[in-house]
Formats: structure tokens, C-alpha cells, sequence
């Protein structure tokens, strides 16, 4: 791919030679820097006949930016954040284009200097960092392309002392660039030409051309996974030449499809070798070492945290740990002192004995590991952890397991097996209090098996190429647990009647999605009488009159196990305590049972304190394998362009049921389901059997689960086929099985009900049993009912032709564009098509259907003719209805990836938005076709569970944009 950066100065005046380039070049993405135009005035029409996609924010003046691209353009903002009141001319845009984000920039000029503009573009470049800042902690593939009117070195113009006081040569402009470049922006011209003098402009004056007086002002920033596709890179110098031409030449860099293995590895190996801190490491280590990246210490970093699964598992490409209990630490080494912090960033004061410990090791390095206090056996003793501070006495251990930082080498972007060598490596000594968290290569059900034996907490499974992501909760680290256990909020504690201690049990809670405390019971063991005085004397401070619960519970409530009241009295308590438990199980109305106390949390913030379930881990590992097969396959540019974010993909499997036989049990996430009637004809036409809708949904599993985990289902239910009688279900508490999982709740008539909840394939071949040709979720989930995961723009045509349909469709896609609302369309699988909006469980459903509201009048707006408002089907007049009302509880619409009950077997089925054209069709999708497209294309619909849009900004947008 191509990509060049092009300061036009003036584009309507040099157009012809913008295009005779464009037509020589050939490149993919153009960033074009003063414009000299109005928006009404740039040329987009000739630019659309040579072959490319404009976004542009123009200005009659000076300035004016724009950005061209062969494919398609999705506009992300025309400014920098923040404000300025002095000079306000349109300097930056940013788009989505090529499956990358791509800034295109103009940085003030600032001449003269002194004077109030040099200040200016010292403010304007600040906010250029901080932004970048931004930009580069999404972990997107980020390009900031442009003229940055600064000389970063001497290198970068003919004659430094010339240019000594001049805005472009000024250090504390040089500065600001290189603090870009200290956050791990790789500068793609000096990387390729580490010792030239590159230049990308020559005055006017005094022939500068034909002296090759120059500066270089143009410049490639480019994010770390696009520095490594770097492949080559210059300026059309050329150009320059032409008669009337721009003062600035084109420049052009190259990337690969795939990374390319860095030809600076020779270079820095050879720093490290010089630096004394590390003398003595392997040249295998140094070579490792070479591949990362150059960067400052980081600040802030928060760890890589695994995901709960139920079961241990073997697969080959995974590690396994000894599951710690203790607090999660980074630690930061440099210049022969060492600090802790904990996983959020809290500083550990008392911990002087690691610090000490760590000091001795003799790098600068941000290490990752878990504190532990050690029992005579071997086993963690999180008790005498907690009261260290007080005792001193246990002896305490930093089990390190991952290293993320080494003598100004960023390691994030090495694979786990590469960081682990080089920690290996530093660790080579032997230490009283650091130890290596070792790693093993082998059975992972045998090795949880042994941590049970041990009487350990659990342990952690890794994939051995997973890279370190901070602050985020991986599917590619795991945790199996051998010991139920759960960080729990104290809102109060009880004393029964009669009794001498100072509290009996414990009134625990946890956080919901809403930021509700929610009450999950009582624990009444644990205590000694020296942690009940300890625990008083925290408690007094936090006494409160006000439950902070939810809902008032009843603390002194009997159960099967003690049928009678025990007189308990509660004490309230501002929920400012966390503490961990040990507990046998959830019951279903949500209630630990058998809690015991194992100590308070001092290292966590309490309103981060959730429910943490647990999560299929064969779903997981699956989906894990799945995308390792699809990076093994195919180049980096189509994975992303196919399957963005790691959407989850299908690959090809035998059918669940073969033969012909009319009756087959089969054995399904560990529970046993008979399906019968096998050769019975759902869809008669199309000879489509029940066993092939069975094997339809068991194929489509892992990419439907994630739309279905945790959503209340409407069962419609077609027990005879798609002609047959059909009926809905909701309640489903007398019938679902036993490991089911349900949502009690309560009718009109006050009668206690159940839903069933979406879970895991088992669950889904169960709805399918009953005859569920088609699968109707809540818009929101179980556990934050009020709050809908996205929105919903229902296109439900009565007399119109699916042409009609398409073209609302592109008018609602233009729409929600104009406001930077992203959408994602799928076909109804009957006669319409359902757009989705992101919301992220962040608005009610009554402000997501005024958004939906809002968004269809302008659609209705534009298309009269053939749309409607009207819900009442017989005054529509044959229109189209544009349905914002499925936004509200307990509607649901047919799910992504659902077969319905139509003729033909049609399947509801997402889109490219550059699919939704004339000529699509229904029947497109089937039974028949579905799985194929779906190995091909993966999931299309992952970011409708992804970022949600801020409806505040994007209302404000619209008040703008809409008349």
C-alpha cells in the first residue's frame, strides 16, 4: 500500500498537476495541507474520475486540509480536541479508511517569532500530543501524515544556523515532535534514511530548487504494528520541478501486507551492548531485545487481566501458572530504586522487603507479578499478607510471571514466550524474596488436578504468542479456579440476639453494570476474635444510618439449612471496605452460600467490585484456536478487513447429527439432549429437515452465542414447521432443565415467571428442540435489563419493493454518518432490513428509541414518498414503516445469524454496508449458503457489542446537521 502526504498550496490552481501525479504515482491514500478553497469549492468530482474517495474541510484562506483514498472514507472528526480562540482555520482531519485511522495535519506556521502566532502553534501542537496520546492507547493502526512546519533535527535543512530563531527550526517546537515520538510514533522517513538530508520543501526564492536548499517539513508518524510493515519510502522530488508547481514536494511511503522482520536489529543490539546495566545477556536475549521497540519508561501501566473459565482444558500453544494468592503488583526499577503499585495503580508503601529485594537486580525494568506471604507448606496465607504492614512476620515472595519494560525497550509487542526468555534472563540470579512464577508446558486438566492437591487457589492458563495488553481483561489468558472465590463490598455487618461477640456475620455486595450495589448475602466465618477487633475498629469510621444497598434486605432471613430467625440486627456502613471470600455456590436467587472470610482488599477500588462469572472455557479455547487458524492463513490487511477487532469465524466441522436415523442423544456442553422427528420437514419446499436446522444452529454456534449470552429469549415456537400452528413462550419455569440458566420475574397478574437466558450451545439447541425456527433476544441483558446494548432501526416494508427498502437503508447509513454514528446493517430475513447502533448499555430504552425516533423522521424527511411513520398498518397507505418503538423492554426482533420461518430458509444475516446496493436480494442468504459466506467472512457484527456512541455529542451533531 501507498501512501503519500502532498502540501498542494493551492488545489484548484494545480489541479491538472495534482491529477497528472496521481495518475504517475499511483498511490492509495493521498493527504492534501493547504487547500486555499472553500468546502463548496474543492474538486471532488475530478477527484472521484481519477479513481478516489475525498473527505476534506476546507478554507478560503491559507490553510484547509484533505484527505483522498480508493476506498472508501469514513469521516472521524475535522478538528483537534480542545479550543482556541485565536485562529481558528481548519488544520486537521482525521478519517477511517483502508481499515486504518488516518490524521492528516497542518501544523501552524508560526512566523514570526517572537509573536502571538509562534504561540499559537506552540498551543496547537500541544494539543496535537495529547490527542496523539490518545490515538495510540486505542491500539488501532494510526497514521499522522502531513506538513508539521518543524525541522526535527539539523539533518532536516541545509543551513541550521540560518534558521536559528525561526518558528520552524525553534527547540521548543523540535520538543513537542520529539515527545510524539518518545510515545512510540516511529518517524517512517529518518527510519528509512537514518543519516540523509531528506528534504520535502524548497522556497520560491533565490532558485532554492536548483540549489537544493531545502527543509524537510513533511512527515510520517506512523503507530508501532505499521512501523513493522514498513518497506520503503521517498519524496517524488520531481514534482517540485514542474512548472507551477507547489513549493513542497509529494512524499510517498510503502507498507507490506505482512510485518517485515526489522533491519534496525543490528543496530539495537549493538546499543544494548554498550549499555553496562545489562553486560552479560545471551546474544540469543540481546537478538530478542532488538525486535521491540524503542520507548521512555512508561507511567500508569495497569495489568493484563485473565478471564474466569469454568474448566481446565488441554490445547496445544498453551502455558500454565500457579494461580497466586496475593496482590497483583508492577513494579517499576530505575536507577537503582524500585516502586510497587498495585493493579490500580494505588502506590504499596509496605512492602520495603521487595522493594529492597528488587533493587538489587540492577536494571531499569517494569516487571509484572503477584506479592505473596507463604504458609510452612508452601500454600499462600492472604491473612498474614494483609496484616503485614502490622506484623512483619510472614515471609513474603514477588512471584514475577511477565516483564514489560527493559532499558528503554518497550517489550508489549513481543510475544509472551519471547518476554518470559528475557525476564528468565534477568532473573538468572538466585533471591530470597523475587522468585520466577514458573511456566509449564503440559496437561492442563492434569495440572489443575495437582493444584488441588496442593491446596492452591487455581491456576492460570496463557497462550504462548499472547501479546500484553494493559488494562484489559484477555480471552487469551484464562484463570480456572480450585477454590470458588469472590471480592465482595461489606455494606454492614449483624448481630444476632444474645450473643458476646462484636459482630456475627457480614452484609456483602457487589456492583452492577448501573453502578447499583446489589446484596448477595451474609458471611458468618473466617473470624477470629483478633480480626473481628481489627474489622471493628475500620467499621466505626464508616457507621451510617442509610442501607447502601439496592434494596433493603432482610438480614435475619431463614432458609432450608436454618428455618428459624436468629433476632439479627443490622449495623449500616458507607461501602468504602472490600473484602475476599470463599464460597460453595450462587443459589438462584443469587445468595453465596457457605462464605467464609478471608480479608479485606486494600489494593482495589470498590466500585470496580462485580459478579465475576464464569465463562464456557471450550467456547473460549475454540474461538481462540479459530482466529490463530485464520492468522496462520491469511495476510494481517484481510484479517482486519474481514474480521476486525478478532470477530470470531466458523471453520469446517462434521455435522452434530448424521445418519438417518429419526431419534440421536447427543452429549452438549456436558448436558444430554434427545432430538427426535429428525426427518421431519420444516421447510417443505425447500426439502429442509429439522436434523439440518439442528445442524444449522450447532454450525453458526460460535459467532450467534455472543448476541444470545445473558439475554432473555422469546421462544416462538414452530413445532409443526413453518406451516404449521406457531405460538410464543416466555415462561419456561416449569419446563428448562435444571442447568439452564433463567431470569425470574413477575407478571401482571403477580404470578412469579421465569425467562430463559441465552448461555451457551446447549442452551441454544435446547430452544431449537422446541421447534424455534428463529431466535429472538432482548436488546439487553440479564444483568443490566433497563440498559440495551444497542439500538435498533427496523425497516418493515408493506408495498414496497426491496429496491425501496435498500435506498431507506442508504439514506439512514447517510444519516447516521453525517453525525459519526456507526451502523451496522443485516437483512430481516423476511422482507426488511434491521440497522443496529452500538449503545454499550450506557442509555435506557426510552432514550434509545428518542435517538431512533429522531433519526427516522429525517429519513421520512428525505423519502416521503414510500416511508412512514404510522404504526397502525392499515393507515400507512402501502408505505414503508420506519420502526423506532422495538426500543423498549421486552421487545425483540429476529437475531443475527437467525434462520426464520419463511420459504426458501432464509437467515438474517449482516452486511458490509457496501453489499446494501441494488441487486441484493432476500433469498441471498439461506441454510444452504450461510455457513460458506460465514468462513469466509467471520462475524460482521462484532461492533454492535463494542464501543457505544456518546449520545450527548452526537445529539449536539445532529441539531447541527439536521434542519
Amino acid at each position: 500500500m501507498k501512501i503519500a502526504t502532498y502540501n498542494i498550496n493551492g488545489i484548484n490552481g494545480r489541479i491538472d498537476t495534482l491529477l497528472r501525479w496521481l495518475h504517475e504515482a499511483d498511490p492509495d491514500i493521498v493527504c492534501l495541507q493547504e487547500l486555499k478553497c472553500e468546502d463548496r469549492s474543492f474538486p471532488v468530482q475530478k477527484l472521484k474520475a481519477a479513481g478516489y474517495h475525498s473527505a476534506w474541510h476546507g478554507q478560503k484562506a491559507w490553510n484547509g486540509v484533505a484527505i483522498l483514498s480508493k476506498k472508501e472514507i469514513k469521516e472521524i472528526r475535522n478538528d483537534l480536541p480542545g479550543e482556541d480562540s485565536e485562529f481558528t482555520h481548519s488544520r486537521y482531519l482525521e478519517v477511517f479508511t483502508h481499515d486504518t485511522v488516518i490524521g492528516c495535519i497542518y501544523v501552524p506556521f508560526g512566523n514570526p517569532y517572537p509573536g502571538p502566532k509562534y504561540e499559537y502553534k506552540k498551543r496547537w501542537f500541544s494539543r496535537l500530543v495529547a490527542h496523539a496520546a490518545t490515538l495510540m492507547a486505542t491500539g488501532l493502526p494510526v497514521m499522522l501524515i502531513g506538513d508539521y512546519n518543524v525541522m526535527p533535527t539539523d539533518l532536516d535543512t541545509y543551513k541550521p544556523e540560518k534558521y536559528k530563531n525561526d518558528a520552524l527550526f525553534r527547540p521548543e517546537i523540535r520538543e513537542n515532535y520529539q515527545s510524539l515520538l518518545d510515545q512510540g510514533w516511529t518517524d517512517a522517513i529518518r527510519t528509512l534514511h537514518p543519516s540523509e538530508r531528506i528534504y520535502t520543501y524548497w522556497d520560491y526564492l533565490r532558485k532554492a530548487y536548483d540549489r537544493n536548499a531545502g527543509l524537510r517539513l513533511d512527515h510520517f508518524l506512523l503507530s508501532a504494528d505499521l512501523a513493522e510493515k514498513l518497506k520503503d519510502g521517498n519524496v517524488d522530488k520531481q514534482v517540485r520541478g514542474w512548472e507551477g508547481a507547489s513549493d513542497h514536494a509529494p512524499v510517498l511511503i510503502e507498507l507490506a501486507a505482512k510485518a517485515l522482520k526489522k533491519n534496525t536489529t543490528v543496530r539495537k543490539i549493538t546499543s544494548i551492548r554498550k549499555n553496562e546495566d545489562i553486560d552479560g545477556l545471551p546474544q540469543d536475549i540481546l537478538e530478542i531485545i532488538g525486535l521491540a521497540e524503542k520507548s521512555a519508561i512508561p507511567k500508569g501501566l495497569k495489568p493484563m487481566k485473565a478471564t474466569l473459565v469454568d474448566e481446565p482444558f488441554d490445547e496445544p500453544g498453551w502455558i500454565y501458572e500457579i494461580k497466586w494468592d496475593g496482590y497483583r503488583a508492577i513494579s517499576y526499577l530505575q536507577k537503582g530504586k524500585a516502586e510497587i503499585y498495585s493493579r490500580n495503580n494505588l502506590l504499596f508503601t509496605q512492602f520495603h522487603v521487595v522493594e529492597d529485594a528488587l533493587a538489587e537486580l540492577g536494571v531499569n525494568a517494569v516487571l509484572d507479578g503477584e506479592i505473596v506471604a507463604l504458609k510452612d507448606d508452601g500454600t499462600a496465607d492472604f491473612g498474614a499478607l494483609q496484616n503485614w504492614k502490622n506484623t512483619q512476620r510472614a515471609k513474603l515472595h514477588y512471584y514475577l510471571f511477565d516483564i514489560l519494560w527493559l532499558e528503554g525497550y518497550s517489550l508489549l509487542s513481543l510475544t509472551l514466550n519471547q518476554r518470559r526468555q528475557i525476564l528468565e534472563a534477568i532473573l538468572r540470579k538466585e533471591h530470597s524474596s523475587i522468585k520466577l512464577s514458573q511456566a509449564y508446558q503440559t496437561s492442563g486438566i492434569d495440572f489443575f488436578d495437582a493444584a488441588k492437591r496442593m491446596k492452591l487457589e487455581g491456576i492460570i492458563a496463557k497462550r504462548a504468542d499472547s501479546y500484553y495488553s494493559s488494562d484489559s481483561r484477555s480471552r487469551e489468558w484464562l484463570k480456572i479456579k480450585a477454590k470458588r472465590r469472590q471480592e465482595v463490598i461489606i455494606g454492614g455487618y449483624t448481630r444476632n440476639e444474645g450473643t458476646e461477640k462484636n459482630f456475627s456475620a457480614l452484609a456483602i455486595g457487589v456492583y452492577d453494570q448501573k453502578g447499583k450495589l446489589n446484596y448477595i448475602g451474609k458471611v458468618g466465618t473466617g473470624f477470629n476474635q483478633i480480626t473481628q477487633k481489627e474489622l471493628m475498629a475500620e467499621f466505626e469510621k464508616l457507621t451510617t444510618q442509610k442501607c447502601p444497598f439496592e434494596t433493603i434486605p432482610d438480614v435475619d432471613e431463614p432458609s432450608q439449612f436454618r428455618p428459624q430467625r436468629l433476632g439479627a440486627k443490622p449495623t449500616w456502613l458507607k461501602p468504602n471496605l472490600i473484602c475476599e471470600i470463599e464460597f460453595a455456590e450462587i443459589t438462584n436467587d443469587g445468595k453465596v452460600r457457605q462464605a467464609s472470610f478471608k480479608g479485606l482488599r486494600k489494593d482495589k477500588v470498590p466500585s470496580e467490585v462485580i459478579l465475576e462469572l464464569e465463562t464456557d472455557t471450550q467456547t473460549v479455547v475454540h474461538e481462540i484456536a479459530l482466529e490463530q487458524k485464520l492468522s496462520e492463513n491469511n495476510t494481517e490487511e484481510t484479517i482486519r478487513a474481514v474480521r476486525p477487532k478478532m470477530a470470531g469465524t466458523l471453520k469446517a466441522s462434521k455435522p452434530l447429527l448424521e445418519g438417518t436415523s429419526e431419534m440421536l442423544e447427543k452429549k452438549v456442553d456436558g448436558h444430554l439432549l434427545k432430538f427426535t422427528n429428525l426427518s421431519k420437514l420444516y421447510w417443505p419446499e425447500d426439502k429442509v429437515s429439522k436434523r439440518d436446522m439442528f445442524n444449522y444452529y450447532d454450525a453458526v454456534a460460535p459467532l450467534m452465542l455472543p448476541y444470545l449470552l445473558d439475554r432473555p429469549m422469546s421462544l416462538n415456537r414452530f413445532p409443526g414447521g413453518i406451516h404449521g400452528e406457531s405460538f410464543y413462550q416466555k415462561n419456561v419455569k416449569e419446563t428448562a432443565p435444571s442447568w439452564a440458566h433463567t431470569m425470574p420475574h413477575t407478571n401482571e397478574k403477580g404470578e412469579e415467571k421465569s425467562y430463559l437466558l441465552g448461555s451457551d450451545r446447549a442452551t441454544l439447541l435446547w430452544m431449537t428442540s422446541l421447534g424455534c425456527i428463529e431466535m429472538n433476544p432482548w436488546f439487553s441483558k440479564a444483568s443490566s435489563p433497563d440498559h440495551p446494548d444497542y439500538c435498533v432501526i427496523d425497516l418493515d416494508p408493506d408495498k414496497n419493493t426491496f429496491e425501496q427498502v435498500i435506498k431507506a437503508a442508504q439514506v439512514t447509513k447517510a444519516i447516521l454518518d453525517s453525525i459519526g454514528v456507526p451502523s451496522f446493517p443485516k437483512t430481516s430475513g423476511s422482507t426488511g432490513i434491521h440497522i443496529y447502533i452500538p449503545l454499550a448499555t450506557k442509555y435506557t430504552y426510552e432514550q434509545s428509541q428518542l435517538f431512533a425516533n429522531l433519526i427516522v423522521r429525517q429519513v421520512n424527511r428525505e423519502l416521503p414518498k414510500f416511508t412512514t411513520l404510522e404504526r397502525t398498518i392499515s393507515k400507512r397507505g402501502g408505505k414503508m414503516y420506519l420502526d423506532f418503538l422495538q426500543n423498549r423492554p421486552g421487545a425483540t426482533i429476529a437475531g443475527v445469524y437467525s434462520l426464520r420461518p419463511k420459504p426458501g430458509a432464509t437467515v438474517s444475516m449482516p452486511l458490509l454496508w457496501e453489499e446494501v446496493k441494488p441487486g441484493l436480494k432476500m433469498r441471498d442468504f439461506t441454510i444452504f449458503n450461510a455457513i460458506d459466506r460465514l468462513k469466509e467472512t467471520g462475524d460482521l457484527f462484532t461492533g454492535v457489542l463494542g464501543k457505544g456512541i456518546d449520545m450527548q455529542q452526537v445529539l449536539s451533531s445532529a441539531q447541527e446537521n439536521f434542519t
